[in-house]
């Protein structure tokens, strides 16, 4: 059996770590955290749960090819049944008569409840509606590498391909046209707040367009127990196959002689490995975990067209329910909330109560806002003000929420914030990043999924293939046991 080591615990890591396991390589994957699941992770603060890693999951459809994927890792089970809540996004009384304004799942009910609000956009409307339609047959096809040998092969059929096709009328003009363009073609305001809230203003048309039609399809559900299970779900999956997990364990740089792998170094000993796989940010491993950083071609590619997405992320426990409060209330504000140096004219919410989330009686709020505060915070670590700046911004965003929702006076009990600074200590992805960008006429980019210059290295982590995000994962960790199988002339084994 051919040794394996895995770096990082993440999604695409798990993922590359379970097929591998099961076509037969030892396989330890190596975990700095305590916990699995990289950037996709919850955590409890005084025993109010924190999601902080998936709010919908791609693939989570049994229509869709990814979904197989996430069943042949483990990471969908019984144990968390799939939701497929009918709102993706609401505005508490901004609809016709004080009613609320909501982002339904069924497209036809979406495009007559956003006619009614605002008639005089019924043109616009429609036709985001049309291009939506487009797009709910669009989905990450899921094929098995020319000349692998596998248990069960994967191909897109002709036919799958060719509902597809009404997509390609619109891609090249959603593609070079900002989302934020896109929504603005709309001119009611709340109509705008609402579909504003699905990305980040920074992407391209397309990516909202394909996001909604992946919504309004029947996907994008939200797996019970969220990111923590899902991902201790691959992790089990993992050891009941023989694999390994060592976490607390920091690797410090892989090793490399005769432009082959021969291991990484943890806590300055060699542990050896016939392979080597970078489950965590490519971004970020490229400069740190080399003697020198790798150099291959489409390294400089990457540095020099993948836009960053990062975040700053609320966790808000109160001591009590929120009445007439939603899933996911979205907040337009009046004037823009100011933090990192950044201004936000909403705020959006995920609303959780019920005692996986809270205690009796109470409730969990969790609040990503947006945008690039990297350098923000990094100077506040270097300059010793980083506890008291993130005090400062909690206490603002608590009374904001107070202002705005005056059921949480005197009741919040429980904050949290981690900033890009946090998602780098603890996950080790370049400038705290989640994911890529989609920008507006940028092109879209798939990188290798093994060194040119290097035998045996191997890359399984969202920076692989933009954007990047979950089904980037699952599709990335595949793709990277497929290499690694093919490599070696083993058969790829992907379960039954």
């Amino acid at each position: 059996m051919k040794k394996l080591i895995v770096i990082g615990a993440g999604i695409s890591g798990l993922a590359m770590a379970v097929y591998a396991a099961r076509s037969g390589y030892d396989v330890t994957v190596l975990e700095q955290h305590i916990l699995p699941g990289g950037l996709s992770t919850s955590w409890k603060r005084k025993g109010y749960y924190f999601e902080g890693g998936m709010h919908w999951l791609t693939g989570s459809s049994p229509k869709l090819p990814l979904n197989r994927v996430w069943r042949e890792v483990g990471a969908l089970k019984e144990n968390n049944p799939v939701y497929n809540r009918p709102v993706l996004y609401t505005i508490i009384g901004a609809g016709k008569d004080g009613a609320n304004l909501e982002l339904y799942r069924d497209l036809d009910k979406l495009e007559a409840h956003l006619t009614e609000t605002s008639p005089s956009d019924k043109r616009a409307i429609h036709r985001f509606c049309s291009d939506v339609r487009k797009f709910q047959k669009v989905h990450l096809p899921i094929n098995d590498l020319r000349g692998l040998k596998s248990t069960r092969p994967c191909k897109t059929r002709l036919p799958e391909l060719m509902a597809m096709g009404p997509a390609g009328l619109r891609y090249s003009y959603l593609r070079k046209t900002s989302y934020e363009d896109y929504v603005n073609l709309i001119k009611n305001p709340s109509i705008r707040h609402l579909l504003s809230s699905v990305n980040s203003s920074e992407y391209n048309a397309l990516s909202f367009v394909y996001t909604l039609g992946q919504f309004t399809s029947g996907d994008c559900g939200f797996p019970e127990g969220g990111s923590i299970r899902m991902a201790q779900n691959m992790a089990d999956t993992l050891l009941s196959y023989g694999g390994k997990i060592e976490y607390r364990t920091k690797v410090q740089k892989i090793v490399v002689e005769d432009a082959r792998v021969k291991g990484v170094m943890v806590d300055g000993n060699l542990v050896e490995a016939d392979r080597v796989a970078i489950g965590f940010d490519t971004l970020a491993a490229v400069d740190t975990l080399f003697d020198k950083p790798l150099d291959e071609p489409w390294v400089s590619q990457m540095k020099g067209n993948v836009s960053l997405l990062q975040c700053m992320f609320f966790g808000i426990g109160v001591r009590t329910q929120i009445e007439g409060f939603t899933d996911t209330p979205v907040i337009p504000l009046e004037k823009e909330f100011e933090a990192a140096g950044l201004k936000f004219p909403r705020i959006r919410l995920n609303y959780y109560s019920g005692e996986e989330y809270a205690p009796a009686g109470c409730s969990t709020l969790t609040c990503l806002l947006i945008g690039d505060s990297y350098d923000f915070w990094k100077g506040k670590k270097l300059d010793g003000t980083y506890q008291e700046e993130k005090k400062r911004l909690i206490e603002r965003f608590v009374a904001l929420l107070e202002e705005k929702v005056p059921q949480l006076r005197g009741k919040v009990e429980v904050t949290d914030l981690a900033t890009p600074c946090t998602y780098e200590r603890y996950t080790s992805s370049y400038r705290g990043s989640w994911m890529s960008i989609w920008k507006a006429g940028k092109k879209s980019f798939t990188f290798p999924s093994k060194s040119e210059s290097i035998e045996g290295l191997y890359f399984a982590n969202e920076r692989v293939r933009m954007p990047g995000g979950l089904p980037i994962c699952g599709w990335s960790g595949r793709n990277a046991a497929q290499w690694l199988c093919r490599d070696d002339d083993v058969v790829f084994n992907c379960g039954d």
